[in-house]
């Protein structure tokens, strides 16, 4: 006796092997639509795929139990990516395995001979991506006459995608007596404007949580410094050691970039992106799955397609630059009632945009600071003590060797060496800079001002505690504080918050930093203490003498400039007069000897540069 009420009951055999317990919200919404067309909105990982698997199965069985000969296809369902596509395959032939149907692919990237010929033996489901789909109809490779259901999954994504006339010459050569299902992350005009140009009196559903925070993932919001983007990410797949962890970039550069960074640091890594073969990511997926890979670094490429049913763990290496593109790379984890972790890393200037991001997503992120160092040594630790292989007892084909072990080398050199092995197998932690605490301003008092920067406070009044030091550069080389700031900053291991008062003089400049970060600063910056540029950084005692340190006025000694005498503000003004211009007769003879060719009478004209010059004639091509 099944224990899902209202299936057909070959597909709930199906899901009682599975090991499914109970259907998900919009599972169960889908299970009264009867024959009737819907336009889906649900959250990404909410068991969409198992939905309309369940919901066009009494269409096309038709109250039969079993699938009978395949010849054309009675189902189409067509997915925005490669990866999502045989994802949707792999679920509909578990889900459809004992009703006996056959599901074809017909994606990019792959044979379409094979394809072809696949669709000539015959098959009840065809599952494709929009463009390969309708290469199949233009050939004729692909008999749509016998289509009793056409379902568009993540019509949001594929319309993005710029899939619009594709989907629409799919869907006008599909038969007019079909159920079509739409089903979407979200529901824009577009999707709606779709779906009354191809459904019939189509029901909306909705599906209850839509709107909220998915409580399956934990949302955290990492604050890091800039110079430490990557070693928090190392922190962070250190720290939770999950079975599969998804990192996400916005680019192939980055993606490329990661992958080379972590595989030096004896993390087991795959790539995905763009610019790989559609084998080349099986590939990477299938040793993601069976566990020869733990960390996957994607762009947003993936971020639809990817179901791997171990992943705990998802990094947004690189923000993502809306909210839905944050929901779709997060909800990649937290599926099927298994719990999961979205981190964020935010560097200092993109707190704010964070924020907002979040704010517009609807998410409620704890805002922290990555693991630190020993914050993933003391995890590690735990997971030793924890390890199972502790609870096994002593087989007897063992003993005879773990007592000769402890006569040899006494227990506790036999448990040092057993530490060291298991912390050398795995890859050391990254020493982070730290960084101040951000409160997000949800949870500000109420009359703190939201506008204020975080990154330095607008007062340097009450800094505090510090160490004045002096740069060997000022006013009249140039310096600003624009760019002494970020140099002071990248050389000398520091943040703007550890930056004072800075001081700008003619020849030198001071600088205010925290006392705390005083002797890192030093040691950042090295023996010869210089900056970039050979600027010579000097270290104060007390505060910097400013009076003697001002504006000094030049030396008598020294030239005017441009030979000019200095400014007296008491001299009379001077007029000037309009002068004609000397003649010939009135210039120095030693000028006319100087230059015989000068203007003579009865002489040709020359200017004072000298006769003319007769150029050469110019070659002609040969």
């Amino acid at each position: 006796m099944s224990n899902f009420e209202g299936i057909v009951p070959a597909l709930a055999q199906a899901l009682e092997k599975r090991g499914y317990s109970a259907l998900t919200p919009v599972q169960k919404a889908v299970l009264e639509l009867g024959s009737a067309d819907a336009l889906v909105s649900a959250q990404t990982g909410s068991g969409k795929t198992v939905a309309f698997g369940l919901a066009m199965a009494p269409t096309l069985l038709d109250g039969a139990e079993r699938f009978g000969h395949a010849t054309a296809p009675l189902a189409l369902a067509v997915a925005p990516t490669r990866e999502l596509a045989l994802q949707v395959t792999r679920e509909l032939e578990w889900l459809y395995e004992p009703t006996g149907a056959t599901v074809a692919s017909c994606v990019g990237g792959m044979d379409m001979r094979t394809e072809r010929r696949a669709l000539e033996r015959g098959a009840h489901i065809v599952v494709g991506t929009p463009g390969r789909l309708r290469d199949h109809i233009t050939r004729q490779s692909l008999d749509m006459s016998a289509l009793k259901a056409v379902v568009l999954d993540e019509a949001d994504e594929m319309l993005d995608l710029g899939f619009r006339e594709d989907l629409e010459f799919i869907l006008d050569a599909a038969p007019a007596e079909r159920r079509t299902l739409m089903f979407s992350a979200t529901v824009p005009r577009s999707i709606a404007t779709l779906a009354q140009g191809y459904q019939r009196d189509a029901v909306r559903i909705s599906a209850a949580g839509e709107e909220k925070q998915h409580l399956d993932i934990e949302y955290r919001a990492l604050n890091v410094a800039q110079a430490d983007r990557e070693n928090a990410i190392i922190n962070v797949l250190r720290f939770y050691e999950a079975k599969n962890a998804l990192v996400f970039c916005n680019t192939r550069a980055a993606v490329n970039h990661l992958t080379a960074r972590f595989n030096n640091r004896n993390f087991s890594v795959v790539a995905l992106s763009g610019e790989l073969s559609q084998n080349e990511r099986s590939h990477a997926l299938q040793a993601m799955r069976d566990g020869r890979a733990k960390v996957c670094i994607a762009t947003d490429v993936a971020a639809r397609g990817i179901d791997l049913p171990n992943l705990e763990l998802v990094i947004h290496a690189d923000l993502p630059t809306n909210p839905e593109t944050l929901l779709h790379r997060s909800g990649r984890t937290g599926r099927a009632g298994r719990k999961g972790v979205s981190a964020l890393i935010v560097p200092g200037s993109a707190r704010r945009r964070t924020e907002r991001l979040l704010q517009n997503a609807g998410l409620k992120a704890t805002w922290a600071s990555p693991p630190s160092a020993d914050d993933v040594i003391r995890r590690d630790d735990e997971r030793i003590l924890a390890d199972p292989a502790f609870d096994e007892p002593v087989k007897d084909d063992e003993r005879a060797f773990i007592d000769a072990l402890l006569s040899r080398h006494g227990a506790e050199q036999v448990a040092a060496a057993f530490v060291r092995q298991c912390r050398a197998s795995r890859s050391a932690p990254e020493d982070l800079l730290d960084v101040a605490p951000f409160t997000p301003s949800r949870e500000r008092p109420a009359g703190e001002k939201f506008a204020q920067r975080d990154e330095a406070p607008s007062r340097r009044d009450d800094f505090g505690a510090s160490v004045w030091f002096s740069l060997s550069v000022g006013r009249r080389q140039n310096a600003e504080p624009r760019w002494l700031i970020p140099m002071l900053c990248r050389t000398g291991s520091i943040s703007k918050r550890e930056i004072g008062a800075i001081k700008m003089q003619p020849e030198e400049t001071f600088v205010q930093i925290a006392a705390d970060w005083a002797d890192r600063f030093l040691a950042a910056i090295g023996p010869d203490r210089k900056l970039q540029g050979n600027i010579v950084v000097k270290r104060l005692d007390g505060t910097p003498d400013l009076s003697r340190a001002g504006y000094q006025p030049p030396s008598p000694d020294k030239k005017p400039h441009r030979g000019k005498a200095p400014f007296d503000p008491n001299a009379p003004k001077r007029k000037f007069e309009k002068r004609a211009p000397a003649s010939v007769d009135q210039r120095p003879a030693a000028a006319h000897e100087a230059k015989p060719w000068a203007k003579k009478p009865g002489k040709p004209k020359f200017d004072n540069a000298g006769p003319p010059k007769h150029k050469k004639p110019k070659k002609r091509p040969s």
